[in-house]
């Protein structure tokens, strides 16, 4: 059984704000994510994937600059996005039967 539930923390005991479906003295795993924490499930994402060893964590100190500027970048963007042809996305789900 697996149950997302509030609890309040109180002198060294989380105490359910609900009942609970369990026999008495029966062993359970908490995972506790306090609700007023500032850290979006995008950063929770990030931090199991480099704990699993599926992503390299971003370095620590200043980030080099990025090697393509603003303006060329968004000069691409515009290009590409006159390109002749369907867009690639159209073209997937062309293939995939979704059309």
């Amino acid at each position: 059984m697996t149950e997302v539930i509030s609890a309040v923390y109180e002198k060294g005991i989380l105490r359910p704000l609900q009942s609970l479906n369990l026999r008495e003295r029966q062993k359970v795993r908490i995972q506790v994510i306090a609700e007023d924490a500032t850290e979006d499930e995008g950063a929770d994402a990030i931090r199991i994937l480099v704990a699993a060893g599926l992503m390299h964590p971003k370095p620590k100190g200043k980030l080099p600059p990025d090697p393509v500027p603003a303006e060329e970048r968004q000069r691409l963007a515009d290009l590409m996005g006159h390109a002749p042809g369907k867009p690639l996305s159209e073209i997937i789900l062309e293939e995939r039967g979704d059309l």
